[in-house]
């Protein structure tokens, strides 16, 4: 099905819009499934030769290999999004993966840091280098603005504008928005800038270098993030990711509203928002003792009067 994944990879890129980062893991799960199609004959996509059994089998074959079942879900999701092309080119007449069912996953809450945590995250670089000046701007700018790990490889020079204390990001499906940045991060920015000679560069020159100044992978990013929190503890190593979501969870923590943190995301729907922020139980706790009438602490007040 070589023919096939380059047309799927063409729309993907062209007509949808995706990140060479999300194209590279559609391919990536597709070539996985390919490889177990032809370990049973099967060399060519057409109907009836997919059927909902076969995909069955692959996801048990996956399950046997220990795979998590959040990635499991994601192979699955590439092979609908994949044959639901098929369908749309007349290649397919059904899309079988669309009769199989999501492997059930367990719900486990990012790992999230505390403001002091954080604090102590972005001073962790010690800055006597330019790649120490990098890592700690890029972490200032992770927390600062929630910008997801695939869209900071993405900004430029030109997407950067201190004096308006605002960053332009590419999201997903090619989507910009335009989002405020903290000062901690804009001086750490122009800080590492000065020391790159950024200040001479221009539209779409990467912001964020590599050693030999070319662009940031998020392979890389997540290493940076990794390399740093891993010093606060073992327990408390966490990913880009990871401290996107403490960037919402303080937000929320703060009193700000969940519309204004789906912008923020880049979410498109406010229920992705709502399964990205979470609450700690003790700010919960504190949240429903100052304002329900009949709390613990509303009743033990009204004993004492």
């Amino acid at each position: 099905m070589d023919s096939e994944l380059l047309n799927f990879r063409n729309y993907l890129k062209n007509e949808k819009g995706m990140s060479v980062h999300t194209v590279r893991n559609y391919l990536s799960d597709l070539s996985q499934f390919d490889r177990f199609l032809k370990s049973r004959k099967i060399t060519a996509i057409k109907n009836g030769e997919v059927n909902p059994k076969t995909i069955r089998g692959y996801l048990t074959l996956l399950h046997s290999q220990h795979l998590k079942k959040s990635s499991m879900a994601r192979k699955l999701a590439a092979i609908r999004t994949f044959f639901l092309f098929l369908q749309k080119e007349g290649i397919l007449q059904i899309n079988p993966a669309k009769m199989v069912a999501t492997p059930k996953q367990e719900k486990v809450l990012p790992k999230v840091l505390s403001v002091e945590e954080v604090a102590y995250l972005v001073q962790a670089p010690d800055q006597k280098t330019v790649l120490n000046l990098r890592d700690k701007a890029i972490l200032e700018t992770i927390y600062s603005t929630g910008i997801r790990v695939e869209e900071l490889v993405r900004l430029n020079v030109d997407d950067f504008h201190p004096k308006d204390r605002l960053v332009k990001i590419r999201g997903k499906g090619n989507k910009e928005r335009i989002v405020p940045i903290g000062t901690p991060a804009i001086l750490a920015i122009e800080q590492y800038s000065s020391r790159f000679n950024l200040e001479k560069k221009y539209g779409d020159f990467p912001l964020f270098l590599n050693r030999f100044g070319g662009r940031l992978t998020t392979r890389s990013v997540g290493r940076i993030v990794e390399k740093y929190s891993s010093q606060m503890g073992k327990m408390m190593k966490i990913s880009p990711h990871g401290l996107r979501h403490s960037f919402a969870t303080h937000l929320l923590n703060n009193g700000a509203d969940l519309r204004s943190i789906q912008e923020l995301l880049g979410h498109s729907s406010l229920s992705t928002t709502q399964r990205y922020t979470h609450l700690s139980m003790d700010h919960l706790i504190k949240v429903y003792d100052e304002a329900h009438p009949r709390s613990r602490k509303k009743k033990n007040e009204s004993e004492k009067e």
